[in-house]
């Protein structure tokens, strides 16, 4: 008893981590109370495996005893049967022997406790395997062999190798904590092996909560290292296969029996020993449940959508279906093709998406299979779109296809529909490299478009469709890959036909602003191979042409053609175009050769092809072209390239000359009226001058460069069309009077009429060479500013100069016999300067003002005498003064008149004693010779008095246009008219000096 005392209390004063095999052995083993050393080993837990399984298998041993005495219990004596109601007997024995209760108590829980015991010991050995096989060194490649820390490396991994693995879970945790607790946590470590080991040996703990393990694992962990424990189906029940149960102890101990435990559950245990061991009713609560078929599929659904919406990782939630599949879940097809097809889209396509791009089912489901192809296809090239549509579009279409025949909607144009429709919207490049993917070359396995009719028609209508001006290399790949059917030619009027069809479609109206490939692939579709055919032709002319176009940067697309095949102006305006702007970039064209192209091609632009399709031009003719050809040429100042095309010898350009002479004109007058200077000697003037010399020289070329050279004449004397702008040569060639050019001269330069004949030379030049009447008022003007400027001497000269060619003018027209208006409007412009200038009060050489006033009469309408006459007379009398003084004086020279005063018009009228006349009784003379006066000088461009100069109204009116009323000379002379006044008694007037 001492013995076993001391041994008691020696071993009560151990510690756990204290105890070893020698202390069960030699201090706990010896005690011979059954009860106190089962109670002590399963109260002890201990971190050593050898100890604990030694303390286990003690506690067992102690505990055989209490069930053997049991098992007596239940064969009555002199007998070998047991009885019938095993579990009343044995709940009857257990009350009247706690102990031996307690003690089945405590070997219930051993045997747990020592299942649990071989369960950890499977999983560290697990865990060492694994640790061992990374702890292997792994090959290294030749080139890393002189690594500067290889040594560090490989002592690092010496030392992790001897370092011993520690447990996730340590031994006394594992025996003490919740078995589903540690399977979770297990699996939420990817420890994998511990699940499956927990999962097997201890199925009927953890079975009812199979599936809380399961979704403890890490949704990113691969299926593939946890398929042992993922649910199946059973075909045969259609519920969940049930997994196969196994136990580390091949039979069940006699106290784990449901007779036993139904008799120990009526025994309420000790307090210290209710937490020994999970109460059997709890197991049995939660009694395993298979899952049904509907059930399974759901979970696994659910799984998937946890998958992609935590991680994003379609590969893990493709390849849990692709499990799922090889167990047998039923109704995962449609999803396992989702779940495929969004791999592909998102880890087979050439350049990854974005890193913030995030793809679900919902989004998937939510997508057109358009947006689908589309997505597919995003970073496609022109090297990899043929391989990428066999490889990810046409395995999508065909599910597409295999869905909806088993929807019962049979769809079998969805794949061509779908493709066509992305071909329709890809850029040239892509398609050319699809319809070199398609050509009838190739075996039909291998093309990317089966038939030679779809690559026709989407051929036409994606080039037709297309608004590219440069991707002319490309459109004719499209074209050398198109098939070519052997039909027979057709007629011109087929071929005019197709092609005013095909100008009408594609023309924008109110309905369709604009036709893109997709209306063009409904055109093309009802087609037959002929009119396919044939529109593939107008497509060959039209490529050429459209090279052409490119070739001389006048691009255009290639609906352009269509739309213009029947408009005769659209195509004349289109060779302007390209005459033009060729001409613009000239220094490209520096050599005759670069010229002849240029018009080689333009000529080739209107002509037919052999199957009479017109070409870009084929309204306009060769004579037309060639036409605006030389006016763009003009138009680059390359003057004598021009001269060498039109060359007889050269031969190339065949225009008339007077066609010639006609472009130039325009051409020289297009220059003249884009200068900003009126130099001819610089810029574009100097274009519009030097343009007039290539051409044959004529009487209308002569007078454009004596209008330029006027031009250049008149920016000289520094005109402003505004203050301080100067005149432009466009208001110049636009101003409709251009007599008021030479009056603006006058004007705006005070010495500019003392050079009348520089003023009479920008006359002819501005157009007036032949023109009477343009000089009369030109000398006219001159006089009137000469006489502004008080230079009366000047004045009469350049009025006697105009009284000449007046008088050589009557003379000329008087010998032909025939009536001119010019005469007629020569002579009054005449007279009133000759008045204006001889009524001056300050001109101081009465002789000259009598000599005016006299051509004055002469030159003036009949009804115009009475109004002259007057100051004729006064003047008259000035001079009789003069003489008289002169003659009483002796002198030899007439005594200047500006020593006199100067009197105004109305006290001369008062010192006048004539006889009484209707004319003196009448209104002032003056006023009323003013009022005439003025009433003619209103058709008259310039003042009559007054110091101040005022322009002329444009249009002057001619003096034709006076009242038929009027009293004409009837041909009758100045002379006659007087010898009529004499008669009436003022015959004296006409004493002065005449001049014939």
């Amino acid at each position: 008893m001492v013995s076993t005392e001391s041994s008691c209390t020696r071993w009560q004063a151990l510690k756990d981590e204290e105890v070893t095999v020698s202390d069960v052995q030699d201090t706990l083993a010896p005690v011979g109370d059954d009860l106190w050393v089962a109670a002590a080993c399963v109260d002890r837990f201990v971190s050593d495996e050898v100890v604990q399984r030694s303390l286990v298998e003690l506690g067992i041993n102690r505990t055989s005893a209490a069930v053997q005495r049991c098992k007596e219990v239940l064969l009555p004596s002199g007998s070998s049967d047991a009885v019938n109601e095993p579990k009343e007997l044995l709940s009857a024995y257990f009350t009247d022997t706690p102990e031996d209760a307690q003690l089945c108590h405590i070997r219930t829980a051993l045997l747990a406790r020592l299942d649990r015991l071989n369960s950890f010991a499977e999983i560290y050995k697990e865990l060492l395997a694994k640790k061992r096989d990374e702890g292997d060194s792994p090959d290294i490649d030749e080139e890393w062999e002189d690594d500067p820390w290889k040594e560090e490396v490989e002592a690092s991994i010496i030392a992790h190798a001897a370092t011993p693995a520690q447990p996730p879970i340590p031994l006394q945790d594992f025996l003490t904590e919740d078995i589903l607790d540690m399977a979770c946590f297990y699996a939420s470590q990817e420890c994998f092996g511990a699940v499956r080991t927990l999962l097997m040996y201890h199925h009927s703990c953890l079975w009812p909560f199979r599936f809380t393990i399961l979704e403890s694992i890490p949704c990113h962990s691969n299926p593939s290292d946890y398929r042992d424990f993922l649910p199946a189906y059973d075909v045969a029940t259609d519920k969940e296969l049930a997994s196969p149960l196994r136990r580390w102890r091949t039979e069940e101990d006699w106290v784990e029996s449901m007779e036993v435990q139904a008799a120990l559950s009526q025994i309420k245990p000790l307090a210290e020993f209710e937490a020994l061991h999970p109460s059997p009713a709890n197991v049995a609560s939660r009694e395993s449940q298979l899952f049904s078929a509907q059930q399974l599929t759901s979970w696994y659904q659910k799984r998937v959508n946890q998958v992609i919406s935590s991680t994003g990782m379609l590969d893990i939630a493709l390849s849990i279906v692709q499990h799922a599949g090889s167990l047998g879940i039923p109704d995962l097809d449609e999803l396992g093709e989702d779940l495929s097809l969004m791999t592909r889209l998102v880890y087979d396509i050439p350049q990854a998406w974005a890193q913030d791009e995030d793809w679900t089912l919902a989004r998937w489901r939510n997508m057109e299979p358009s947006q689908v192809v589309g997505a597919y296809l995003a970073h496609s090239t022109a090297d990899t779109v043929a391989k990428d549509i066999s490889r990810l579009i046409i395995p999508y279409l065909f599910v597409l296809e295999s869905r909806s025949e088993r929807a019962g909607q049979p769809d079998p144009d969805l794949p061509d529909r779908l493709l066509h429709n992305y071909i329709l919207r890809a850029p040239l490049d892509i398609v050319a490299a699809i319809i070199e993917a398609s050509k009838r070359t190739l075996l039909p396995p291998q093309r990317v478009i089966k038939y030679d009719e779809d690559v026709a028609r989407l051929a036409l209508a994606c080039l037709y469709g297309s608004n590219s001006l440069t991707e002319w290399m490309t459109m004719s790949r499209i074209f050398e890959c198109l098939p070519a059917w052997e039909i027979g030619s057709s007629s011109e009027d087929e071929a005019d036909a197709t092609i005013v069809s095909l100008g009408e479609f594609v023309t924008p109206s109110t309905a369709h602003p604009q036709c893109g490939p997709s209306d063009l692939l409904s055109f093309f579709k009802p087609l037959p191979v002929a009119s396919l055919s044939r529109a593939l032709d107008i497509l060959d002319v039209h490529l050429e042409s459209g090279e052409i176009f490119a070739r001389w940067n006048v691009p255009a697309p290639l609906r352009w053609f269509l739309q213009s095949a029947g408009d005769v102006t659209e195509q004349r305006a289109w060779a302007n175009r390209m005459a033009r702007r060729t001409g613009a970039t000239a220094e490209k064209l520096g050599e005759m050769e670069d010229w002849e192209w240029l018009l080689d091609d333009m000529l080739k632009l209107c002509g037919k092809n052999e199957s009479g399709v017109p070409s870009a031009f084929g309204l306009l003719t060769e004579e037309e072209v060639s036409s605006i050809f030389f006016s763009g040429l003009l138009s680059s100042g390359r003057f004598d390239i021009a001269k060498d095309l039109i060359h007889p010898k050269h031969g190339k350009l065949t225009l008339k000359a007077s066609k010639i002479e006609d472009i130039c004109l325009v051409a020289s007058r297009e220059f003249y009226d884009n200068a900003s200077s009126a130099n001819y000697k610089v810029g574009d003037m100097k274009l519009a001058y030097d343009c007039l010399d290539v051409p044959a020289p004529s009487q209308q070329l002569e007078k454009e460069r004596d209008f330029i050279e006027a031009t250049s004449r008149l920016s000289s004397f520094n005109i402003m069309s505004r203050p301080g702008i100067p005149i432009s040569p466009i208001e110049i060639r636009l101003t409709k009077d251009r007599l008021s050019l030479i009056s603006r001269v006058l004007s705006s330069n005070a010495g500019a009429y003392k050079h009348t004949q520089v003023m009479l030379d920008l006359l002819h030049k501005l157009g007036f060479r032949d023109d009477v009447v343009a000089e009369v008022k030109t000398l006219a003007m001159i006089s009137d500013a000469a006489l502004q400027a008080e230079d009366f001497t000047r004045a009469f000269d350049t009025t006697q100069k105009m009284i000449d060619v007046v008088f050589k003018l009557r003379l000329a027209i008087t010998s032909s016999g025939s009536e001119d208006l010019r005469l007629q409007e020569a002579s009054e412009v005449c007279w009133l300067a000759c008045f204006q200038l001889g009524r001056h009060p300050e001109f101081p050489d009465v002789e000259q003002k009598l000599t005016l006033m006299g051509r004055a009469l002469e030159l003036c309408p009949a009804d115009k005498l009475n109004d002259i006459l007057i100051p004729w007379r006064r003047t008259e009398q000035e001079d009789l003064e003069v003489r008289k003084e002169r003659l009483a004086d002796h002198s030899p020279r007439p005594k200047p008149a500006v020593t006199k005063p100067v009197f105004s018009l109305q006290s001369r009228l008062n010192n006048l004693h004539v006889p009484t006349t209707p004319l003196l009784n009448a209104e002032d003379a003056a006023a009323l010779a003013g009022r005439a006066f003025s009433r003619v000088a209103s058709n008259f461009p310039f003042r009559v008095a007054g110091r101040e100069h005022s322009e002329t109204p444009e249009g002057q009116a001619r003096s034709g246009s006076r009242d038929e009323s009027h009293r004409r000379l009837d041909g009758e002379d100045v002379s006659q008219q007087a010898s009529r006044v004499l008669q009436r008694g003022i015959g004296w007037l006409l004493g002065a000096d005449d001049e014939s």
